[in-house]
């Protein structure tokens, strides 16, 4: 009986995005201003939900905008 192969978990939207934005090096400011966000948004995002006391969800309509900006598509 063969094994199946296990698939490598994909990397959920919310952290690829995240570490574009990182990996980019552009400011919230930057970016936001580019994409048509927020920087305020942005910075809800990426920070850490325990230190922003409510989750940093974005609407998916935004994460589009910044994934559009950073030249990010779902393969």
């Amino acid at each position: 009986c063969a094994l199946p192969i296990l698939a490598k978990k994909p990397q959920m939207i919310d952290e690829a995005l995240k570490v574009a934005i990182r990996k980019s090096g552009r400011t919230y400011y930057d970016l936001g201003r580019a994409a048509g966000v927020e920087p305020s948004v942005i910075l809800r995002f990426m920070a850490d939900p325990e230190e922003v006391g409510r989750g940093g969800d974005i609407r998916l309509s935004t994460a589009a905008k910044l994934a559009a900006e950073l030249g990010l598509g779902l393969s």
